[in-house]
């Protein structure tokens, strides 16, 4: 059973400039000659975190982290102009040439999943493998299986503590709704619905692993801004089109892919990891029995670095 490698310091980081007000935190660590691979966090607007770079060996690899725009370092925080899924594909390409790559490997899990396949479909030939965990196809189904329709028959009582968060909520727009009181003048109802949101998807992600915090725990404007950019991207539907990515995955055949899923995944359910691998049938495609979401949990770990450590060998050989 393989576990985290050790934790490293970067050797380099930097604030890359865009052509908008946004300003994207990148680190490098590892092996300055390795194998470049780039690692896609989630959310939107989760960030990276530092054990984020353990799932790489750092003398094989040259590990490239970034905060999305509006997310962690990058600057300003929750920005939502110039925030739009092309934007953050258009940031890697500007990453990738800033750090004079010509290819490297792509990781992400749920959400930088979804971006990692989308930066893929429009760059093939600059992608050497995609390592994609928790799939998340970013469709109209997942949105409804996670805020509408779906999970809410495993949790219906914490869900029925998010639909009460918001003033007003029109059962068939059920995100544009909580949209409305997160953008709206009252900052009671912004700060209920951020701090349901939240409890939401720490329910649906950790399961019975998730621990209610107390309700006195103060909502910060960072917490606001988080869940604000997290709706954001829900009801502008990702800035893709219906299906885009299951639609495209064709351009993806001849990329080298490893796709990791838990069947205990409640955000982000199996189905979409069986769709993705019927589209990409030459992908090595594993099911953890006993896993769910979060990229956490010695088997979902194990099959992470496994999966690295098999890239390695197979591009040092």
């Amino acid at each position: 059973m393989k576990s985290l490698y050790p934790d490293i310091t970067p050797y380099h980081s930097f604030f890359l400039e865009t052509d908008s007000q946004h300003a994207v935190y990148v680190e490098v660590s590892g092996n300055p000659d390795g194998i470049p691979v780039i690692f896609l966090h989630g959310g939107p607007c989760s960030g990276t975190k530092p054990h984020h770079r353990g799932f790489f060996n750092p003398a094989h690899y040259r590990i490239i982290l970034f905060d999305q725009r509006g997310c962690g370092q990058s600057l300003p925080f929750g920005e939502l102009e110039h925030n739009t899924t092309q934007d953050l594909i258009d940031d890697m390409e500007r990453i990738r040439q800033q750090l004079l790559i010509d290819r490297w490997l792509v990781f992400g899990g749920s959400w930088g999943g979804a971006l990692a396949l989308l930066y893929a479909q429009q760059h093939p030939e600059k992608v050497l493998g995609l390592i994609i965990r928790a799939v998340f196809l970013a469709r109209h189904a997942d949105l409804v299986w996670f805020a509408k329709d779906g999970v809410n028959r495993i949790y219906p009582e914490r869900y029925q503590h998010l639909l009460d968060s918001a003033p007003q909520i029109d059962p068939d727009n059920i995100v544009v709704s909580l949209w409305a009181a997160l953008t709206g003048a009252d900052e009671v109802s912004k700060r209920r619905v951020t701090k349901e949101w939240m409890a939401w998807g720490g329910q649906v992600a950790l399961g019975h692993a998730y621990q209610e915090s107390s309700h006195d725990e103060h909502i910060t404007e960072k917490m606001v801004k988080q869940v604000t950019m997290e709706v954001h991207y829900a009801i502008n539907k990702y800035f893709i089109e219906e299906n885009q990515i299951l639609e495209h995955c064709a351009l993806l055949s001849d990329i080298p892919t490893i796709i990791i899923h838990g069947r205990q995944d409640l955000t982000c359910p199996i189905e979409a990891g069986q769709r993705l691998h019927e589209a990409l049938p030459k992908a090595e495609y594993v099911i953890l029995p006993h896993a769910g979401h979060i990229a956490q949990g010695e088997d979902m770990i194990d099959a992470l670095v496994s999966a690295m450590d098999q890239f390695a060998e197979r591009l040092l050989a």
